[in-house]
């Protein structure tokens, strides 16, 4: 794939990040962007702060997080002391509607979005789902698995394969994190993807697939941070990594590492720019959520980073390079898992602690299986 790519995208991707490190938060600034760091955040930094920052003639930072509990517990505290000093941060959709439902978020006009160049209204030209009150839809990232091009004689093809260790054998490595591992372990386990949440909504469901990944937790390696997958498969210390599929580009396309990726079964969702509640900077914040999600702005963004754009208008002008590359090309969509956050956001309290006992170093012993996991 990267063979594929002109020169001219290359080089765009490849832009040396001047003047890119954030500035301290003690700085003054018109706008505090917040994001989870890495090719997104320089992706950000080129297609929309630095553009923003010229046209509107403001200075802006940018800071990293982690998003989740943790992310939302830091919303929480500076809602609650009256310090808010982010102004605009990008969130997973459960995480956006669990900090929405608590009230920590401001709401959010969409008739004040601009319109697409033909003048269709945002409401209309926004995919279905990618606008909640408390947020704007910007990118669409997903979750796929991926293995070195020389792993295997025969490469694997199916979600099936990731869990298959006696054909495919090796380390895995997952994301400590139970959203995306649970639903691949039942379409692994035979489960329609249209049927996932339905099974996983019941507790023999859940059983089913805590047991099919537990087949495989010998040969898991853990990760946390979105780079990791990547230098775990460049380190050969696993022979198939889940990952974002954003985080597989950089390594493609610039390193021209023969990374190849799995599309069955990938597990896709809208990132969304939100405001937490008492903003300081509360119109400079919607002014960039305007700008930041236009029709030309969400196209230019692809040119960064692999993720597909919000905006129906936008992906009419992607280029036909980066098109194979995205989760949203038709190519890659043939069995495709949309992310349900609403259920996530109901049940990850209670599926939490159990998927913790499963990555628990203690997992196994006797005392971590006087019940069941």
């Amino acid at each position: 794939m990267a063979q594929k790519l002109s020169a001219k995208m290359v080089l765009l991707a490849a832009v040396a990040i001047v003047g890119l490190t954030p500035t301290p938060s003690s700085a003054h600034s018109d706008l505090t962007l917040v994001n989870f760091g890495g090719s997104a955040a320089r992706a950000q930094m080129l297609a929309l702060l630095r553009p923003w920052e010229k046209e509107t003639g403001s200075y802006a930072t940018m800071e990293e997080y982690n998003g989740g509990a943790a992310g939302i517990a830091e919303i929480r505290r500076q809602v609650e002391a009256a310090n808010v000093t982010w102004d605009v941060v990008d969130m997973e959709y459960s995480d956006l509607i669990q900090a929405c439902d608590e009230g920590l978020l401001e709401k959010i006009d969409m008739g004040s979005l601009p319109a697409a160049g033909d003048g269709t209204a945002a409401s209309d030209d926004f995919r279905d789902g990618a606008l909640h009150e408390c947020g704007v839809g910007n990118l669409i990232w997903s979750t796929v698995y991926a293995f070195n091009g020389d792993q295997f004689a025969f490469p694997p093809s199916t979600i099936a394969d990731f869990f298959n260790t006696e054909s495919f054998p090796g380390k895995r490595g997952v994301r400590r994190d139970p959203r995306g591992i649970l639903e691949w372990a039942l379409i692994a386990d035979g489960v329609a993807t249209a049927q996932v949440y339905e099974v996983l909504g019941t507790p023999d469901g859940l059983d089913r697939a805590f047991d099919k990944l537990a087949s495989i937790r010998s040969e898991i390696v853990w990760w946390e941070r979105g780079p990791q997958p990547a230098q775990l498969l460049e380190d050969e210390a696993v022979s198939m990594s889940m990952a974002w599929n954003g985080r597989l580009f950089r390594p493609i396309v610039e390193e021209g590492r023969d990374i190849r990726i799995v599309w069955d079964g990938q597990i896709w969702e809208y990132d969304l720019f939100a405001i937490p509640k008492g903003a300081r900077n509360l119109e400079a914040a919607k002014d960039f959520i305007r700008y930041a999600t236009s029709t030309d702005k969400l196209a230019e963004w692809t040119t960064y980073i692999s993720y597909g754009p919000a905006r129906k208008s936008s992906a009419a002008k992607v280029s036909p390079e980066m098109e194979p590359l995205l989760p949203t090309s038709e190519a890659n969509l043939g069995n495709a898992l949309r992310f349900d956050s609403g259920w996530w956001a109901e049940n990850i309290d209670r599926i939490r602690p159990r998927f913790d006992r499963l990555t628990s170093p203690d997992f196994g012993t006797e005392g971590a299986q006087s019940g069941r996991f």
